[in-house]
């Protein structure tokens, strides 16, 4: 069979970007579009590997490179192989290697900016970072946040023409369940335990919720290197009774579902599941101003929005909608309707596909 779309991506682990292309490949019509996908640092454990080859879409890797130009040499020539029409590097990283893997083919190269793009430039190194960042020079944004940061940027390493495409939601997955106001209140914050995050900041203000005699529990879901360093933060202030590190879960919306409302603290970002998730499940969002957080969150209807930082205001906005049980709950109707209008997954494929045409895909 000839697949007419190969993605690359950096690994299938847990993570939004991993599930984003899972949604893209479960919610296109695979059958017309014959999508593939290679995995540039491929794991069997990775979550999202079982889940794309349960779609019928196969998955290709590279064992046992000795090297990066020999991963590079090896998918050059994957792509010749299936000869795709379309090769999306869907990992800010691989960017380079799509570029160089349909050089010399008639395959469409598209690239992907789905962070900050001046954080995916610094954190891919300074040679790969430069490179991924102007090659393919056609990508793809999913924060309107990245496409400002290029537009505005004097350099020789941005891409020379970017499309938008918002993130999508599994609204099915993600359903609204009424706010439950009794007993013990439940903040969620998730997301990976890495610096960019904050956990920082949510642990201070439990300090607080504990001193103001609130019974709160916080529950932080996810995993990463930070996990030890924020556990023993979180035994140095004394919150361990009222914050819980729950680890990777696959169950968000059981999560979301019993909380009041998600916190979300980072730094950096560029359009947040997770945000995202929560609005779909009809909970107010308390977060950061980071990335595409003000386009996602009407501040003062769906949630609060709060300047990175700030953590007086972070702090009183918890305590708003921990008091106000109406306004809280108002909140979360009003995301899980803007969930309805703007988060679906047919518009994450229409538009994905939309941007390939724009970049010259001849869609037969």
């Amino acid at each position: 069979m000839r697949y007419r779309l190969l993605y690359l991506v950096g690994q299938l682990s847990p993570g939004g970007l991993e599930r984003q292309l899972c949604y893209l490949l479960q919610a296109m019509d695979r059958g017309r579009y014959r999508p593939a996908v290679a995995v540039w640092n491929f794991s069997e454990a990775d979550v999202y590997a079982p889940r794309i080859r349960a779609l019928n879409v196969p998955v290709y890797d590279f064992p046992n490179m000795p090297s990066a130009a020999a991963k590079l040499r090896a998918f050059s020539r994957l792509v010749r192989q299936l000869a795709p029409e379309v090769v999306h590097s869907y990992s800010f990283y691989t960017n380079f290697a799509v570029y160089w893997g349909v050089w010399g083919t008639q395959s469409v190269a598209v690239g992907s900016v789905r962070s900050d793009f001046t954080l995916d430039k610094k954190e891919s190194g300074p040679w790969l970072g430069r490179l991924s960042a102007r090659w393919p020079r056609a990508q793809i944004c999913n924060n309107s946040s990245a496409v400002e940061t290029c537009r505005l940027m004097r350099s020789f390493f941005v891409p020379k023409q970017l499309s938008m495409v918002y993130n999508g939601l599994d609204l099915e997955q993600f359903r609204s369940v009424p706010l439950d106001v009794q007993g013990r209140i439940r903040i969620v914050g998730v997301g990976s335990l890495v610096p960019v995050k904050r956990w920082d900041r949510l642990l201070r203000s439990a300090v607080e919720l504990k001193r103001s005699g609130f019974d709160c529990l916080i529950q932080i879901a996810g995993d990463g290197r930070l996990r030890g360093l924020l556990e023993q933060q979180a035994r140095a202030l004394r919150v361990t009774d009222c914050v819980e590190f729950i680890g990777y879960t696959e169950n968000v919306p059981g999560l979301l579902a019993n909380a009041r409302f998600l916190v979300h603290t980072a730094d950096s970002e560029g359009c947040p599941n997770v945000v995202m998730e929560a609005m779909a499940c009809g909970r107010a969002v308390v977060a950061t101003a980071a990335g595409d957080v003000p386009s996602l969150v009407e501040d003062g209807k769906t949630g609060f929005v709060v300047p990175r930082g700030d953590e007086t205001t972070l702090l009183a906005r918890m305590v708003t909608l921990m008091t106000d049980h109406d306004l809280c709950r108002q909140m979360g109707e009003a995301g899980r309707a803007k969930a309805e209008r703007q988060f679906g997954l047919d518009r994450l494929v229409s538009e994905t596909l939309g941007a390939y045409r724009a970049m010259g895909w001849k869609d037969a």
